[in-house]
C-alpha cells in the first residue's frame, strides 16, 4: 500500500531510540523527510545515522524555550512540518511521588502540548497535518499510578486538539502501545523479575499470556501503525485512541 508520504516532512520527538526511532525509520522508508529530536546528543547522532536523509535537532521537550528553538531549527532544515510524532517521555517507575508525577507530566503531557502548539500553526495554514501522540496502555489499567495518570492525560489532550484542529485539516490521534520489545526490553524484564523474585523469562511469559497474539509486539510493529496514522489515508481517524499492544485479553473497549 502506498501511504502517500513521499516528500512529507516529519518530526519525531524521543527519536533516538525505541518506538521513536522505529517510527522515524518507518516514515523515512515511506519517503518522508524526518527530523529526529531528543535530549542526548550522542544517542541522537547515532540514531540519525540509521535513518536515511534524517536530520537531528537536540531539545528538551520539558522546556518552553528549548521547544521553541527546536521548532525554529526544524523549520529551517525541512522548510515546514506536516507530521509530528510525540514519543519523548521518561520511563515511569510505577511509584507515586508528587515531585515525580509533576516531572513526568511536564515532559509527556505538557511536552506533547508544547510541540503541538509549535507546529500546529504551520499545519493549519497549509490545510493538512498529522499529530500522533505515543501514550500507553497504562491509560486503561491500574498498577502504575503515575503511568496511568500521564497516559490518560495524553488521551484527553489528544481529543481536545483533534476537536480544535480537525476542521483545519489536521488530525490528532493517540497510540497506546503495551509492553513493547525494544533495545531496553532485556533491562526492563530483568528489573521486573528482580522486583518479583523470579526469572526474566517468567515475567515475559506472564506478559505474553495476557496478549491475544501470544507475544510482545515489537517497536517496528507499533511504528507501522503510526506510519499509517501519519498518512492521508487515515483521515477517517481523528481524536481516537488506537491500542497497539497485540490485543489485551478480556477487556472490551468501545
Amino acid at each position: 500500500m502506498d501511504l502517500r508520504l513521499d516528500g512529507r516532512r516529519a518530526v519525531v520527538t524521543g527519536g533516538s531510540r525505541g518506538i521513536g526511532l522505529a517510527v522515524a525509520k518507518a516514515l523515512a522508508a515511506e519517503g518522508a523527510r524526518v527530523a529526529l529530536v531528543a535530549r542526548g546528543q550522542e544517542a541522537l547522532e547515532a540514531a540519525v545515522a540509521e535513518v536515511p536523509g534524517a536530520v537531528a535537532v537536540s531539545a528538551d521537550t520539558g522546556d518552553d524555550a528549548s521547544v521553541a528553538a527546536m521548532a525554529r531549527r526544524v523549520e529551517e532544515l525541512l522548510g515546514g512540518v506536516d507530521i509530528l510524532v510525540n514519543a519523548a517521555a521518561t520511563p515511569s517507575s510505577g511509584r507515586f511521588e508528587e515531585s515525580e508525577l509533576e516531572a513526568e507530566v511536564n515532559v509527556k503531557v505538557r511536552g506533547y502540548l508544547r510541540t503541538a502548539r509549535a507546529f500546529a500553526p504551520g499545519m493549519t495554514a497549509a490545510g493538512w497535518g498529522r499529530i500522533i501522540n505515543i501514550s500507553g496502555l497504562a491509560a486503561r489499567q491500574s498498577g502504575s499510578l503515575v503511568g496511568s495518570v500521564r497516559n490518560v492525560a495524553v488521551a484527553a489532550l489528544t481529543k481536545s486538539l483533534a476537536d480544535e484542529l480537525g476542521p483545519h485539516g489536521v488530525n490528532v490521534v493517540v497510540v497506546h502501545p503495551g509492553l513493547t520489545r525494544t533495545e531496553k526490553t532485556p533491562r526492563t524484564l530483568a528489573a521486573m523479575a528482580a522486583a518479583r523474585g523470579v526469572e526474566p523469562d517468567e515475567v515475559e511469559r506472564a506478559a505474553a499470556a495476557g496478549i491475544s497474539i501470544g507475544r510482545l509486539v515489537t517497536a517496528e510493529e507499533v511504528a507501522s501503525v503510526v506510519a499509517f496514522l501519519a498518512s492521508p489515508l487515515s483521515v477517517a481517524i481523528n481524536g481516537d485512541a488506537i491500542a497497539a499492544g497485540g490485543g489485551a485479553k478480556g477487556a472490551i473497549h468501545y
